[in-house]
């Protein structure tokens, strides 16, 4: 096991991936290839980017969380235009919104502890 995988904001920022997948699946298809690949790699990038990081120096550690916390902060505009597009309902969108805030905060919370 590689000691990122050990991070609990590692293991959310997963989670998260396979969430957005399971739900933008169900997006009509003239979506699949804008807001749901947009969508999905902005996800993607929070779990790639803590994975990548935690193999260099501190100082890049850091670096690299700061680019996973803006990818966080690149899927907010992301589900609101889902939602407006009622591509998912109100209560996913609160579910998904309030968990990239809680990966947010522990992206900033262990970059600040390194």
């Amino acid at each position: 096991m590689f000691k990122f995988e050990e991070l609990h904001v590692y293991q959310r920022a997963i989670e998260l991936s396979v969430q957005i997948f399971e739900i933008t699946k169900k997006w009509p298809q003239r979506y699949q290839y804008n807001l749901a690949d947009q969508f999905l790699r902005a996800c993607l990038s929070i779990s790639l980017n803590i994975a990548e990081g935690s193999s260099r120096s501190k100082k890049d550690f850091c670096h690299f969380l700061s680019i996973a916390r803006g990818s966080a902060y690149e899927s907010i505009p992301l589900i609101t235009i889902a939602y407006r597009l009622r591509l998912i309902s109100k209560q996913e969108k609160e579910i998904v919104y309030n968990e990239i805030n809680s990966i947010a905060k522990m992206l900033s919370k262990l970059r600040t502890s390194l």
